[in-house]
């Protein structure tokens, strides 16, 4: 059949709807007649303005051939130099038949290594809507799709939101081909496995999953594998989006799986026997499961010696904890129990109530809402002036309210301590837990006063206990009790001493090499 470049716009819809085509376009198989071929491909994306079709000829035969790919999103280098190039050349001057002009394509003509072959119309479309180009070739049942999408890829710089003083200056982007392959620069280890998904019902995004495979317990792997698959989401914007579908418990305020976008971090706990969790077009990694802890730690606690580590550590532990009670016991001990404050601290502090008219709780309310609207003025607003508002803003409105007296001086310092204190919380999202974990503790101590302080702990400490993460308890080592992984927990004990994987893990290969 004498096959012509442009057909009248009534042959097209003639031929489009013939028996075959009409019954499902997306599921049709490729069959090799181009003119149905590409009448069912513009039937499903044609209507898109930048979808392009450019057809050619290849081969001293002239058959006809179509590319098909979208405007700004296809790599256009990649088609114009190794396939249009490559395909208006004339081969080998030999003439090739429909049996063997497949083969001549795939092994010979087209030198790609990404070069993949979509037999249904579905699946063609589908690529080409997602960065790959497309390739119908006269003769040929089914198509061509290769390439990627071209992103607009960004410097691998230092995490702003993970900063260290010590360590590597690298992180992770936007192009999940990119971080994946930065692991395994970093693992340069074959036994680091990496399996990758299509999720997403409407607009797919591939989500990749990173593991050591002699290390990582199989039970874990399954249960990780078995909540990424069982995703049904129209699109997943960020990695945000999956740490909320598969974690454990939604009413915890704790986050039960750990967020980063430093490397090195996803090394150490893939060789600790956890799962990494990768999404393109973020360069957020997820990391499963995650303990109470690991919130409290950074890489660079291992990159100093043991001391200096192990006083960092403990220090953002007493941080966490003046972070969530110091505005609890103020209340506690200004209303119910001034008899526990020293003699001339009472003093002071009733000096410098005089003329508040407020009880301690709307006073800590009012000072505590101001910082957190502070705080997230300053998130919101260009760096450079962010940082400057927030402080300036704090110490105006501080200043203020005292001199208006709306607040106590003491109030002042205690909210500033409380803010000072929060920051030194290496996880974002944990120090948001905490801020708002605080509140409640507040109105716990308005009401029952020191009572209601601890009775506040004992209900977070039980919440904790019996919270997990992929079936690993939150606290653990410390219930369950397990005294060998304790010198990786308050403490960062020196590196040959830490000789065995965590055992709450149950990895296959305990021993550290």
């Amino acid at each position: 059949m004498r096959w012509r470049g442009r057909k009248s716009s009534k042959r097209v819809q003639n031929e489009s709807l013939q028996p075959h085509a009409a019954a499902n376009p997306d599921h049709q198989p490729i069959s090799g007649s181009i003119l149905a071929d590409l009448a069912a491909v513009k039937e499903s994306i044609g209507h898109n303005s930048d979808v392009r079709f450019r057809e050619y000829r290849f081969g001293p035969d002239k058959i006809p051939i179509v590319v098909v790919y979208v405007a700004g999103l296809s790599d256009k280098e990649l088609i114009n130099d190794y396939i249009v190039n490559m395909l208006l050349m004339d081969g080998d001057g030999r003439h090739i038949n429909n049996h063997e002009l497949r083969d001549y394509l795939f092994d010979r003509a087209m030198p790609i290594c990404e070069l993949k072959e979509a037999s249904t119309i579905n699946s063609f479309t589908s690529s080409v809507m997602t960065g790959a180009a497309g390739l119908l070739v006269e003769g040929v049942a089914g198509g061509f799709t290769f390439g990627e999408s071209q992103v607009l890829k960004r410097n691998m710089e230092e995490p702003p939101s993970e900063s260290m003083v010590r360590g590597p200056r690298i992180g992770f982007i936007e192009s999940l081909s990119h971080n994946t392959a930065l692991l395994r620069r970093l693992a340069k280890t074959d036994s680091l496995a990496i399996t990758s998904y299509q999720i997403g019902d409407r607009a797919k995004k591939e989500v990749a999953i990173a593991y050591i495979s002699d290390i990582v317990d199989p039970k874990l792997l399954e249960e990780v594998k078995r909540r990424i698959t069982r995703i049904k989401i129209d699109a997943l914007q960020e990695s945000g989006y999956i740490e909320q579908l598969i974690e454990d418990d939604f009413l915890s305020p704790f986050p039960q799986v750990q967020n980063t976008e430093r490397p090195d971090r996803v090394l150490a706990a893939v060789l600790e026997g956890r799962v990494a969790i990768f999404l393109d077009g973020t360069p957020f990694a997820l990391i499963a499961p995650v303990t109470f802890n690991m919130l409290l730690q950074t890489p660079e606690d291992y990159y100093e010696r043991w001391m200096i580590g192990s006083l960092i550590r403990m220090l953002r532990y007493l941080t966490a904890f003046i972070s969530l009670f110091t505005p609890a016991v103020y209340i506690s001990f200004v209303s119910f129990h001034q008899g526990l404050i020293p003699t001339k601290l009472v003093f002071s502090i009733a000096a410098s109530r005089e003329g508040v008219p407020f009880p301690p709780l709307i006073e800590v309310l009012i000072m505590e809402v101001s910082i957190e609207i502070l705080r997230e003025a300053g998130l919101r607003l260009p760096k450079a002036i962010g940082q400057s508002i927030g402080i300036v803003g704090g110490l105006i409105i501080g200043e203020a309210a005292v001199q208006a007296g709306i607040v106590s001086p003491i109030m002042v310092i205690v909210v500033a301590v409380t803010a000072i204190t929060s920051f030194s919380i290496p996880q974002y999202n944990a120090g948001i837990a905490l801020r708002m974990l605080r509140f409640i503790a507040m109105f716990f101590a308005a009401v029952f006063g020191l009572y209601g302080v601890i009775l506040f702990f004992l209900l977070l400490g039980a919440h904790l206990v019996k919270l997990k993460s992929f079936g690993m308890p939150y606290l653990s080592p410390v219930s369950p009790y397990r005294v060998k992984d304790w010198l990786d927990m308050i403490i960062r004990a020196p590196l040959f001493l830490m000789k065995k994987r965590p055992d709450q893990l149950q990895t296959k290969d305990q021993t550290r090499k």
